[in-house]
């Protein structure tokens, strides 16, 4: 039995950083002085680990929605970003990079034929 190279590695390894990236933000966040203040930051890493863990589920799968997914994934990964960047923490910024990179890991692979 052989086993054929998945050409989506480099947007699952990318997914797989983002979600761990999220998840530590967002145990971060909850530690932080004014947490409530980061209530759309920590809403987003959830959301935001749950869809790269499910983007890069359905890509080890080769799912036939994996494209959808990616395309779904790129989305919310901007929005976190974005929402990590306004915040000056370590941890946030930390978690901005990962997303924009995550983001654009995931719509190119949304975008190919």
């Amino acid at each position: 039995m052989s086993h054929t190279p998945n050409p989506y590695m480099s947007c699952i390894n990318a997914c797989r950083l983002c979600a761990t990236a999220c998840n530590q933000c967002f145990a971060d966040c909850l530690k932080e002085e004014d947490a409530k203040m980061m209530a759309r930051c920590i809403a987003l890493d959830a959301d935001c680990a749950a869809a790269c863990s499910f983007a890069a589920e359905a890509m080890s799968r080769r799912s036939e929605y994996a494209q959808a997914i990616c395309a779904m994934c790129a989305q919310i990964c901007r929005a976190c970003g974005d929402e990590c960047a306004r915040h000056e923490a370590e941890h946030c910024q930390a978690c901005a990079t990962a997303c924009y990179k995550c983001a654009e890991e995931c719509a190119a692979m949304a975008a190919a034929v």
